[in-house]
């Protein structure tokens, strides 16, 4: 879970450093829902990096472990590879409800006072 405190830290950073950004969308006739599903996005881009980056080396310590021990009978699990995908975007998701909610929840007018 740490991860995902790690992605909603992040999240909240950027709604706060491109409020004048929001504040300008939503000036511009942006919904509350494109607002959210547009931070919602990133948060799930930012999971599934991550979700990437380790899986990519958790296969390649699985292969360094084949050509150092030949003997040892390692091989990969791809349903397990799936499951890490798929916890990867659901921690992406939890994440990021919270500051995408706080950034469609902005005001226009206050948010491009705010630069």
């Amino acid at each position: 879970m740490c991860w995902g405190i790690i992605i909603l830290t992040i999240m909240t950073i950027a709604v706060s450093e491109r409020i004048s950004e929001i504040g300008l969308l939503r000036a511009v006739g942006a919904e509350q829902n494109t607002i959210f599903t547009l931070f919602l996005f990133e948060a799930l881009v930012l999971s599934l990096v991550g979700g990437l980056v380790g899986v990519g080396l958790g296969i390649i310590v699985v292969q360094l472990i084949t050509i150092v021990v030949p003997g040892l009978p390692v091989q990969l699990a791809w349903g397990y590879i799936a499951v890490a995908f798929a916890v990867s975007l659901l921690i992406g998701l939890l994440a990021g409800v919270v500051p995408a909610m706080k950034a469609a929840r902005l005001q226009p007018l206050e948010a491009l006072r705010t630069e």
